[in-house]
């Protein structure tokens, strides 16, 4: 099989097919499409690139790893153990990764018309050189090709990640993680800047299962005998100060609601004295975790770690998947969130501040113009991360744009996250961002609603200050 750029990658995807504004939105591309990328969000295995062995095989890197991918063939029947998907109890699943990777090119034209599909032409023809559009007759040659430059040097981790330009990494590490990964990173004299963001989900959700172990292991990493809501806020100040040790520059919380509300800490602690004895409700579990928030904010203002709040996900919504899979299996759902009151109290606290960065995304659109974009276009510690998850697409991205520019300008937006754990898809996602912007500020441009010199360095931000400037990258 041949190996070349390919062919079927229009230059000029995604760009408007009006001539006036398809030239323009080239002209601004092209001035962005080759900087570095900086990657603020990720969920990326530091273990990739602590160890810089050689990808196993395609489906190792592209299918099992991507729950945009599998929830798709999962939807149309698949089951995941057809796809190689590890379960919990270790019961049997495909191990031929030539079977799972026939299954994926069975069903390729799923993803036509896909963020997913965007990415996945992009990943083929630009990182693996692959010319055909992948389908049943090929799926194998195809296989084949990827597999073989996965044997060598320039498609181990590091060299992919140099190639891609990748100026930073960030990855997405629990409370009581021990960065061992990152640690090595750092000692083995590579360049390549990767660094750990810490989600304290796993010790702020009282009720969630495994929660007791996750306290003991908190006390044990942290040196700390955690026995009260004192000794618990002291354990996750410790927790931060390690990570920033280690060259984290943020902090991030998965909620159900971006409720906050700040308690005495006499009833916190009454909560979770509740919780150490099993007998929280989930009533007790939204207030902690509301107070929770206004703590985060706090040790922000003192620490200067960034803060995201990622709300409005109904956790592992297909419960059979769940209890037979795990998390993160592509089964959580989108639900309505409310922004307005729900965070009136942590912003009237420290929304002023100067010291405090907050990054809010939404899975809700409908809260864009409604709610987001004038809480952003008021607070100082307020930006807008950027479409997130279902709307990581080229309508979505567009919609963002469309619904926020003109309350919040581009300033209180955060640039571009990729929010993934496929490795291999990080260059497509950036530069499937950088086309949608270029064409959002083309047609601004066409409509003369802004200058060229406005639109050249609106770009320049959108791909690549803001993002650094929000995260304290600079």
């Amino acid at each position: 099989m041949k190996t070349r750029k390919n062919g079927m990658l229009h230059d000029q995807r995604f760009f408007d097919p009006d001539p006036a504004i398809r030239r323009i939105a080239v002209d601004l591309y092209e001035q962005v499409k080759d900087l570095p990328i900086v990657s603020p969000h990720g969920h990326v295995d530091p273990a990739i690139l602590a160890e810089n062995t050689p990808f196993p095989d395609p489906a190792e890197l592209i299918i099992i790893p991507d729950h945009y991918v599998f929830r798709m063939l999962y939807s149309r029947g698949i089951p995941l153990e057809a796809l190689g998907i590890p379960t919990r109890d270790g019961s049997p699943v495909e191990e031929d990764r030539r079977n799972i990777w026939q299954l994926f090119a069975d069903h390729y034209y799923l993803f036509a018309g896909t963020p997913t599909g965007a990415w996945l032409s992009h990943v083929f023809g630009e990182v693996f050189g692959i010319d055909e559009t992948l389908n049943s007759a090929n799926g194998m040659a195809v296989y084949d090709s990827i597999r073989q430059q996965l044997q060598t040097p320039a498609f181990l981790p590091r060299a992919l990640f140099d190639r891609f330009t990748i100026e930073v990494l960030t990855t997405t590490d629990g409370a009581s993680d021990t960065l061992e990964q990152h640690e090595a990173i750092a000692a083995s004299g590579w360049g390549g800047r990767v660094i750990p963001c810490f989600r304290p989900d796993s010790v702020v959700n009282i009720t969630a299962p495994g929660w007791h172990e996750e306290i003991a292991a908190l006390s044990r990493i942290s040196g700390i005998e955690i026995d009260s809501y004192a000794s618990f806020i002291e354990a996750i100040e410790n927790r931060r100060a390690f990570f920033k040790s280690r060259g984290a520059v943020s902090t991030d919380q998965g909620v159900f609601t971006p409720y906050t509300e700040k308690i005495q800490p006499a009833r916190a602690n009454a909560i979770f004295q509740r919780a150490l004895s099993g007998s929280a409700g989930e009533e007790d579990a939204a207030l902690f975790t509301a107070n929770m928030l206004m703590e985060m904010a706090r040790m922000s203002v003192e620490d200067g770690l960034v803060m995201q709040i990622h709300p409005g996900s109904f956790r592992n919504h297909n419960e059979y998947v769940f209890r037979k899979f795990g998390p993160d299996k592509g089964c959580d759902i989108p639900v309505m969130t409310e922004y307005t009151a729900n965070l009136r109290a942590l912003l009237n606290a420290y929304g002023n501040d100067p010291r405090l960065k907050l990054i809010v995304f939404t899975l809700d659109e409908s809260t864009y113009s409604r709610e987001l974009a004038p809480l952003a276009g008021h607070y100082p510690a307020l930006k807008l991360g950027p479409a997130w998850w279902f709307h990581d697409s080229i309508q979505g991205m567009t919609r963002f744009r469309e619904m926020v520019t003109e309350t919040a300008g581009i300033y209180n937006t955060v640039g571009f996250t990729d929010d993934t754990r496929a490795f291999a898809s990080i260059p497509a996602r950036h530069d499937l961002s950088r086309r949608v912007d270029a064409n959002y500020l083309a047609g601004l441009t066409a409509r003369h609603s802004i200058g060229m010199d406005d639109a050249r360095r609106m770009i320049r931000a959108l791909a690549y200050d803001l993002v650094k400037e929000g995260y304290n990258l600079q």
